[in-house]
């Protein structure tokens, strides 16, 4: 059984697959303390300051003399990362991402032209205010329609803002909701509103853009005497419609997938995260679409993303998109490099590039297509960067948000959440997939193993087929569905 590994002929550390003893010789070298799964060790003698290599790049520098065989991590190295740098644009030939047979799926063409991989009723709430009002619409509709036939759910989305907000934070809160009323998921949406909230039901309308409207209602609570009574009138209405809506055979390349990991510990970017990397440039082969988030986790390897931009204008987005979320920090009074997390850190990730370089993995190999900010559509087939920090709801809100069908989330820690799309844990370890097989549907911890990447891009591709084709996953069969909406500025 394969033990440790080497990612890079460069890498001056190797990493623990399973938990190591003191004096075991492992990648020819007598381990001088236990490391624990996940974590590093010295190949050689490394002198205090010298940098520190490992999936070929430097992930920080030592602060004290490190013995060949010792543990490196937080006490014995640190990141390189301060300030603010300065980036130049060395592109990289793209990379032949090879021949890769397509795939046939069953979906839901919408009228604006989309497909959505589900058909379900949604509620969602202008304003916190009226969140127990859909949930009880929802709850007293399935009484009615327990079995909802020809509809694969009845949903409220509830969270906390749409008042009292100004500025940036009312815009995205405004526009996040919009978004999901328009999701081609959603075969039928109830846009619920108080009455006296600052995201008012007018200007949301007036906003919303072009949307069916054979499959849209709006509700004011305080302008009818029973809210109840009237939301489920309405959402009967919507059922109407959307339960004889059946599915039609696209290609696969129709999909738009979002690319997230939470919980990352030191297999991620041995596992998991590289899995989806190939999966990504799959996508891309064959003319689909990925989308990659969490900007706070690509300092540090952030120069790589630049290199692949397809072209200056995209090197130049991808400039402003990593600098602005550093200035954002800064204008918190925040420290830009506060990362990684404690989870991180027991699961073997010491610095930020540590955590970057394995993060940024699930963006494959092939070309920046597009970077994304607040307003912006997807239309870029290939790869895309969206704007968005790290947290595990905010980003796969955010990715929803921006039109993906489904997310891959990796995680070497675990998580039960899930979005208001289907939401594909991918374990980095075996040991996480078997303790906690109600939060993961897709196991790649038997990388570490010796089994063969593109046996397990194979079965996931399988896995993303059925998921489209209307097979549930964990977080969907558990009702793990959850939003959450970035918030940067004050409230009133």
């Amino acid at each position: 059984m394969k033990k440790t590994i080497v990612i890079s002929p460069d890498d001056l550390v190797a990493v623990a697959l399973v938990s190591l003893k003191k004096g075991e010789e492992a990648e020819g070298v007598i381990l001088s303390e236990n490391i624990e799964t996940g974590h590093k060790f010295a190949l050689r003698d490394i002198k205090k300051g010298e940098m520190i290599i490992k999936y070929g790049e430097v992930i920080g520098k030592a602060v004290s003399d490190i013995k060949k065989g010792e543990h490196i991590h937080s006490h014995n190295m640190s990141t390189n990362l301060s300030g603010t740098l300065e980036y130049t644009y060395n592109k990289t030939s793209p990379k032949d991402l090879g021949a890769h047979k397509s795939r046939r799926v069953s979906v839901y063409r919408r009228k604006s032209g989309e497909v959505g991989i589900r058909n379900e009723l949604w509620i969602i709430p202008t304003v916190g205010c009226v969140n127990s009002q859909a949930k009880l619409i929802v709850s007293e509709f399935l009484k009615k329609y327990p079995d909802h036939e020809g509809v694969d759910g009845v949903f409220a989305y509830t969270h906390p803002y749409g008042c009292s907000q100004i500025g940036e934070d009312h815009n995205r809160t405004r526009m996040i909701l919009q978004r999901m009323a328009k999701h081609p998921n959603c075969g039928g949406v109830l846009v619920l509103g108080l009455g006296c909230e600052n995201n008012r039901m007018d200007v949301f309308k007036k906003t919303l853009g072009d949307y069916d409207q054979e499959r849209t209602r709006f509700l004011i609570a305080q302008e009818v005497e029973d809210e109840i009574e009237e939301g489920i009138r309405l959402l009967e209405e919507l059922y109407g419609s959307a339960k004889n809506d059946i599915r039609a055979e696209e290609d696969i390349s129709c999909l738009k997938i979002g690319l997230k990991c939470g919980g990352s510990d030191g297999l991620s970017g041995i596992t998991a995260n590289p899995l989806v990397g190939r999966l990504s440039d799959y996508m891309a082969s064959i003319g689909g679409t990925t989308v990659l988030t969490e900007v706070p986790e690509m300092f540090g390897a952030e120069q790589l993303l630049m290199d692949r931009a397809k072209d200056e204008e995209t090197f130049n987005k991808i400039v402003k998109l990593v600098n602005g979320f550093k200035e954002y920090y800064r204008k918190h009074d925040q420290p830009v490099y506060e990362n990684p997390s404690p989870g991180n850190k027991a699961g073997g990730i010491t610095t930020l590039e540590d955590k970057s370089l394995g993060c940024t993995q699930k963006s494959g190999s092939g070309e920046v297509c597009d970077v994304l900010f607040d307003g912006d559509a997807l239309s870029a087939h290939g790869l895309n960067l969206l704007n968005g920090p790290g947290n595990d709801m905010v980003a796969v809100t955010n990715l929803a948000s921006a039109g993906c069908h489904m997310v891959l989330f990796t995680t070497g820690r675990g998580t039960p959440f899930g979005g208001f799309v289907p939401t594909i844990k991918i374990s980095t370890n075996s040991d996480l997939a078997k303790r906690k097989s109600n939060w993961i549907d897709f196991d790649a911890g038997g990388i570490a193993m010796g089994d063969s990447f593109e046996d397990k891009l194979e079965q996931l591709v399988e896995l993303i087929k059925d998921t489209a084709n209307g097979k549930q996953t964990v977080n969907e069969r558990y009702n793990s569905r959850d939003i959450a909406i970035f918030k940067t500025g004050v409230t009133l």
